[in-house]
């Protein structure tokens, strides 16, 4: 197939080729983000191709000379590309479990598919096509990427295998083992712990087998095999029934006598059966414990064959192991099944002893329990609880509590005998022995909701008979205690009811019932604690209709029972989504408006239930259809004036109504039309707010409003008042995203002199300077803190203003902004430098001309050096120069970033050191710090800002003859390329790139270029 396919490809034109080729990238580059399962590595798979695509794209593909080579190259690429196809396609349709477990082969395949794909595209002869630079450059880069990247299966993945892996070589066949591994496979693939869906998923992965038999892929089919094996083992896998029934087959077909061991199971040495059997180098097999010992004592040679051995080889003989195994199960078995007639027909001595070789048998593994259960042990152990011999019922205590350990089922069997728990609970009121026995397992069964609701008739009786046990026991004074605390539901209707899982009828009720009735369904909603997978299930099953319904009745009682449960329903963003749908906005905000003196409680419970309805909105994808909280203009002003009419209970909800609309998709909107309502005046008033969820919440929607507003909106209402309650919010709150939100709204002020002049009257400089010298700024939790502080120190480090900035510079934060350059986020670091570079912009001005020794002084004092930027005298807290602050390593750092914003920040502060009438000295110092070529590495950049401000750098740069030499063969290609562009735009750049160009002597001065 891949043959014939090749065969076409050779005959099909380049330009064709190339579109086949790009369509393909297309399909495999959309099957690859629709994966799941490792989706980390097939995005970034995913990205290597999207950028392949537009490589190709770019190939100018008329005039080629020898096409030959280049369809070579495209064969290769077309063919890789459909087997990663192929690959992204299988990991989006097979059984996940059957993924995980061959994860190393997907993320080698993917690793394979990349560096083919680097093969191929490397085999492009780009010297035959006319190609740009910055394409030659993408090509390289990529191909270097790709070769870099290895893809390796996640570490949780690893771990899953490695547990296998050891399952399988120790055989392991604990259940509690297979368990632990069925469900961290279903918590890392995502899939329901429901027992149903576990053993679909399991039934999905055995099916697997059938097409890798197909295949002949013996070996896979082998490990498949065992790990089948191992996760059957498990509870989910299969019924007790299906278990119970494999068991007795096994049993039945092996007779009712015990075998005798072969001879080979048994070690030379020892004689006696072997555990860890191992082969030496003479081919004679030892039990490893004692060919070991004897290698110890100096023994090597063989001790049959007295032949010398290789003390380092010992090889596990795994199929005699194997079968020691199967003849120890098959006898244990055969014992195990043998020994429940003697318990119902003998006396004393023989039951006691046939009591202590099960109980021993039982402890050694839990399988032997297992096979126990199976064998229906648990009806003949409870009745020998009414035996008169003590140590008869204490041995039957300590089985049963074993076997209730294991699992859910076997707790709901011991419950579900007759008289099961009447027998245990006589038990506590014997000796302290057997009582704690006792005790110890009633705790053991209450740890079932199922036996829990067993234990209810006998409630009373336990409860007297616990707090007869000893108070001197503290273990048993736990357990006592423990089995109390499981034990006091039982009086709790409702989250019994929540236990049993009784939702699809509480929900037919509350749909069908009658009035009483549907009160009692919807108080139970309301008063349940249910987890997110109940609140979710609940809803799809159809609450919501009936409970929306019962807003609008006659009767209050219904009306506030309706709401508390739509409260308990509505803080997922899904339901609150869909009570939206539902239609519960209209008849939540007529409560709202309307009961206001009456039901204050019931008016918090719906503003609150509104809020999560609003955060719900937040949290929908900007490209699919809007779920709107409020349609129209009026609506928002409706809602927002009960800000002002309501008070504290109510206040917190409405704010966070609104904040959580102003994040949402249509938040652009919301805040437009909330300024246009002069809700900053309301805001600004709440920020002086006695309590404290009110005063927090204003101020979190005031900064909301103030990222993208008019200034003047804020110039009207923030006055010298406003600004000194911000700042001592800044300085004594303890709420870290309240403070954050008072410095963003402080950064966010207008950049004025009026408004600076206040903030400096109120002793803003130190508070803000404070946030940032705190000692805690590289904390998290710390960090929008730091970057609204940063931002906030704009109003004082203008150039506009020298004393301000020394200001600034005296309170020691210059050092703290070049810190932030390198450990900040990447907005900090953006305004880190956009302060730095303004406080640059005056250190020309403020360096101190360096002072000239006369001729008696030059042979007593050393002569001064100047800064070699500014040519005098600098000083960081005097000239704020960036030498000085040590600043341009992380700048130049800073320039070479993928963040455009902090490019640009960076490439400025770089800039103010070169003067533009004598710009040498500043170029000589970009030099020196080898800033010069991540300059010239942006004329590339995708935006035209960075473009023209290092064509305005390069051509002061390139004035000097010795920097010329140095950088302009590296800088000529980008150059011509500006200078070639046709966008209209863009013509300023394309002159100023001739006139470098010119400048480098690769243009002449009468060029049409300019």
């Amino acid at each position: 197939m891949a043959k014939e396919t090749m065969i076409t490809i050779a005959l099909v034109p380049v330009s064709e080729l190339v579109s086949q080729t790009v369509i393909s990238l297309f399909d495999t580059i959309h099957a690859s983000k629709e994966v799941i399962f490792q989706k980390e590595n097939f995005q970034i798979f995913s990205r290597f191709l999207e950028r392949t695509s537009i490589i190709l794209r770019e190939l100018p593909l008329q005039n080629i000379y020898n096409p030959e080579s280049l369809k070579n190259a495209l064969e290769i690429l077309h063919r890789e590309v459909k087997v990663a196809n192929k690959l992204a396609m299988d990991c989006t349709k097979r059984n996940k479990v059957y993924l995980l477990v061959n994860c190393r082969k997907i993320a080698k395949q993917l690793d394979r598919s990349t560096k083919e794909i680097s093969r191929a595209l490397s085999l492009i002869p780009l010297a035959l096509l006319d190609v740009s630079s910055a394409i030659k450059d993408q090509l390289s880069n990529l191909c270097e990427n790709m070769l870099d990247t290895e893809f390796r299966a996640a570490v949780v993945e690893e771990e899953i295998l490695a547990k296998i892996e050891l399952g399988i070589q120790e055989r392991n066949g604990a259940r509690s083992y297979a368990n632990d591994l069925l469900f961290l496979i279903a918590k890392t693939l995502g899939i329901s712990t429901e027992q149903g869906q576990l053993k679909k998923e399991f039934e999905d992965f055995r099916c697997e087998i059938e097409d890798v038999n197909l295949r002949k892929e013996l070996a896979e089919s082998l490990q498949m095999e065992q790990i089948i094996a191992l996760l059957e083992k498990a509870d989910a896998t299969s019924s007790a029934e299906e278990k119970e029934k494999k068991y007795l087959e096994k049993r039945n077909s092996m007779g009712g006598q015990p075998l005798a061991p072969l001879a080979r199971f048994r070690c030379p040495i020892t004689q006696n059966i072997m555990v860890d059997p191992v082969e030496t180098s003479s081919g004679q097999t030892f039990e490893r414990s004692a060919i070991e010992k004897c290698f110890a004592e100096g023994n090597t040679l063989c001790p049959i064959t007295m032949l010398p051995l290789d003390t380092s080889v010992l090889r596990p003989n795994k199929t005699l192991r194997q079968s020691i195994e199967e003849w120890k199960e098959r006898n244990t078995i055969i014992t195990i099944a043998s020994m429940k007639p003697k318990l119902l027909s003998s006396e004393g001595e023989e039951v006691l002893q046939t009591l202590d070789k099960l109980q021993s048998l039982c402890m050694e593994r839990e399988l032997h329990r297992e096979w126990v259960i199976m064998e229906d042990y648990v009806p003949v152990l409870i009745g020998l609880l009414s035996e008169k011999n003590q140590e008869i019922r204490k041995h039957a205590l300590v089985i049963l509590s074993m076997l209730a350990a294991d699992s859910e089922a076997n707790k709901e069997k011991i419950t579900k005998v007759d008289n099961a728990l009447e027998s245990i609970v006589r038990s506590l009121a014997r000796k302290v022995g057997e009582s704690e026995l006792a005790l110890h397992l009633l705790l053991e069964l209450s740890r079932s909701s199922a036996a829990r609701d067993c234990m209810g008739n006998v409630q009373g009786c336990i409860l007297l008979s616990v707090t007869m046990l000893s108070s001197d026991d503290d273990h048993a004074a736990r357990d006592a205690e423990e089995l109390l605390e499981n034990l006091a539901f039982l009086n709790q209707n409702v989250k019994q009811m929540a236990r049993a899982n009784y939702f699809k009828p509480m929900l037919q009720l509350l749909s069908s019932g009658g009035e009483e009735v549907r009160m009692v369904m919807a108080e139970t909603l309301a008063e349940i604690e249910l987890t997110d997978h109940n609140k979710l299930s609940i809803v799809k099953d159809g609450a919501l209709p009936p409970l929306v319904q019962m807003l609008s009745h006659g009767d209050i009682d219904m009306k506030k029972v309706a709401v508390r449960a739509l409260l308990n329903l509505s803080n997922l963003p899904e339901n609150g989504q869909q009570m939206i749908k539902e239609g519960a906005v209209g008849p939540l905000f007529e409560l709202l408006y309307r009961h206001s003196l009456a039901e204050p409680k019931l008016r918090e419970q719906v503003a609150a239930t509104i809020m999560h309805l609003s955060e719900s909105t937040s949290t929908q994808e900007v490209n699919h259809e809007q779920v709107l909280l409020l349609e129209s203009d009026e609506d928002i002003l409706k809602l927002f004036s009960l800000v002002s009419l309501t008070g504290p209970d109510i206040q917190p909800s409405i704010l966070k109504t609104f904040y959580a609309l102003c994040q949402s998709p249509s938040g652009s909107d919301v805040r437009m039309k909330l300024r246009q309502l002069s809700v900053v005046q309301v805001l600004v008033q709440l920020c002086e707010a006695a309590t404290h969820r009110v005063r927090a919440n204003a101020v979190n929607l005031f900064y909301c409003l103030t990222k993208d507003g008019d200034h003047s909106t804020f110039q009207e209402h923030v006055g010298q008042r406003c600004i000194e309650t911000l700042l001592r919010i800044i300085e004594t709150s303890n709420d870290v995203e309240e403070i954050a939100s008072a410095l963003g709204i402080v950064s966010n002020l207008p950049k004025n002199l009026e408004m600076t002049q206040c903030l400096v009257d109120a002793g803003a400089v130190p508070k803000i300077c404070a946030c940032l010298t705190d000692g805690n700024i590289d904390a998290s939790y710390r960090r929008q803190v730091v970057e609204n502080a940063v931002g906030a120190l704009y109003h004082f480090t203008v150039p506009t203003n020298q004393e301000w900035q020394k200001t600034v510079a005296e309170a020691g934060i210059i050092p703290v902004l070049v810190h932030l350059l390198t450990s900040g986020t990447s907005l900090t670091r953006q305004k880190a430098a956009i302060a730095l570079k303004q406080l640059s912009e005056s250190s020309n001005v403020l360096s101190r001309p360096v002072r000239k020794n006369g001729i008696l002084q030059c042979c007593f004092s050393k002569p001064e050096i100047g800064c070699p930027a500014h040519l005098g005298i600098c000083e960081v807290e005097s000239s704020f120069c960036l030498l000085e602050a040590k600043a341009l390593d992380p700048l130049v750092r800073m320039v070479g970033e993928t963040d455009l914003g902090a490019c640009e920040a960076s490439l400025d502060a770089l800039l103010t050191l070169i003067d533009e009438d004598k710009p040498q000295n500043g170029s000589r110092v970009l030099d020196n710090a080898n800033a010069i070529a991540p300059i010239i590495r942006l004329l590339n950049s995708n935006s035209v800002v960075l473009q023209r401000k290092c064509l305005k750098t390069l051509e002061r740069i390139f004035q000097l003859d010795e920097l010329k030499k140095k950088y302009g063969s590296s800088a000529q290609m980008s150059l011509v390329d500006i200078a070639q562009q046709k966008a209209s735009d863009i013509r300023d750049m394309k002159s100023l790139a001739a006139k470098i160009l010119a400048q480098l002597g690769l243009l002449g001065n009468q060029s049409s270029f300019f």
